[in-house]
């Protein structure tokens, strides 16, 4: 099943409405975070991954 220009348009209509014209910049960096973060942890690529030390406080 393809996506094609008419259920992109409604989709974005959709966004429009509810989140307004001013925050579409902000969740267009928030989502591409989100998907750089998710790549990043299927390749395992995490490159602050020595710097947390949540795992030491937890023992």
């Amino acid at each position: 099943m393809r996506i094609g220009a008419p259920e992109l348009l409604l989709t974005l209509l959709i966004v429009v409405i509810l989140f307004g014209p001013s925050q579409i910049p902000k969740l267009g960096k928030l989502f591409g975070t989100g998907i750089k973060g998710f790549r990043d942890g299927l390749s395992g690529g995490d490159s602050e991954a020595g710097t947390n030390d949540d795992t030491e406080e937890c023992k």
